[in-house]
């Protein structure tokens, strides 16, 4: 779907005109917005519109590291948003001209849609220029990122409490999604953080109607999230080493009562071997009260042991 507002003389809002009518009419400035395009629409990119080869490949082939390219009439941009139920990567790209912006993504963007709605009733239709759509849309963008983030957070503080009393298996599975949640946002804000930092030291996007203070502003921003997920990477491998090392002494306490049990019987089965052996002439086995002195024995044995285990602290 292909969705067109423009910009006449008088500063009055059209919709729904062709790109050939806005490439051709005589107007301030223009947007054009490809939401899911079919095919047919894709080849709207290259006639009329006349953009490279290579700026629609890089649209067509989603997943591209966000980045910024310089044309001789326009500026393409390639962004991510976040999905905020799966936490993936959607790709948005613009093409940034002085009289013109073009969006495309095959995802249902909300950051468009906002931008587009709040554009389409705005009383100060004078203030609004492509650089100022493309700032709104990446400010939205950013901000979106910022309650993916604090549930990352607060899933990790529930892992790290525990107050479910839930068992360590289902901890770290969780622990281990959480984790890869991290790595999408971080493979996200720090490209688009160091694409920020582009736009604003680059001394070739001469298109920029905006005040670079604004992008100044986004850029700040995408500093916080690095550094909040930076952050919450450390606290999830700390859980994870912590949790990883508390299996290891449960693992190491249970072999150390298995090992002090199996201790404490191999001479209660040495003598109870020893006894079992059939030979006639071995000494107590005629003796009346034999098999009492060699239980006694065993038990002697045992808690003789036992003390001294517990002096050595295997029982601590």
């Amino acid at each position: 779907m292909i969705k067109t507002i423009a910009i006449n003389q008088d500063y009055q809002l059209i919709q729904g005109l062709e790109a050939s009518e806005l490439i051709n009419g005589n107007y301030l400035w223009f947007w054009i917005d490809f939401q899911q395009p079919t095919q047919s629409e894709i080849e709207v990119l290259s006639d009329p519109l006349h953009f490279h080869p290579l700026a629609i490949e890089d649209c067509i082939f989603t997943l591209q590291r966000p980045k910024l390219d310089y044309y001789e009439d326009y500026t393409f941009f390639v962004t991510q948003a976040l999905n905020p139920l799966t936490i993936t990567k959607e790709e948005i790209d613009f093409f940034l001209a002085e009289n013109y912006i073009v969006s495309f993504h095959y995802n249902q963007s909300p950051e468009i849609e906002e931008v587009w709605n709040r554009f389409l009733h705005s009383t100060k239709v004078k203030s609004w220029s492509p650089s100022q759509v493309l700032y709104h849309v990446l400010d939205k963008m950013v901000d979106n990122y910022f309650p993916l983030v604090y549930q990352v957070e607060d899933t990790l503080n529930e892992i790290d409490e525990n107050s479910k009393g839930r068992s360590m298996e289902a901890l770290l599975e969780d622990l281990f999604d959480t984790r890869h949640d991290l790595l999408s946002l971080r493979q996200t804000v720090t490209p688009m953080r160091d694409l920020i930092y582009r736009i604003i030291n680059s001394q070739r996007v001469t298109v920029m109607k905006i005040k670079i203070e604004y992008f100044s502003d986004i850029h700040d921003h995408l500093l916080k999230l690095t550094e909040m997920v930076e952050a919450n990477r450390e606290l999830a491998t700390d859980i994870r080493d912590s949790y990883i090392s508390l299996n290891s002494h449960q693992t190491n306490h249970v072999m150390k009562v298995l090992t002090v049990i199996t201790t404490l019987f191999m001479p209660l089965s040495f003598i109870a071997g020893l006894y079992g052996m059939n030979f006639h002439y071995m000494p107590e086995l005629t003796w009346k009260y034999g098999y009492f002195f060699t239980l006694f024995l065993m038990v002697l044995v045992v808690l003789v042991m036992s003390l001294w285990f517990r002096k050595k602290g295997w029982f601590k």
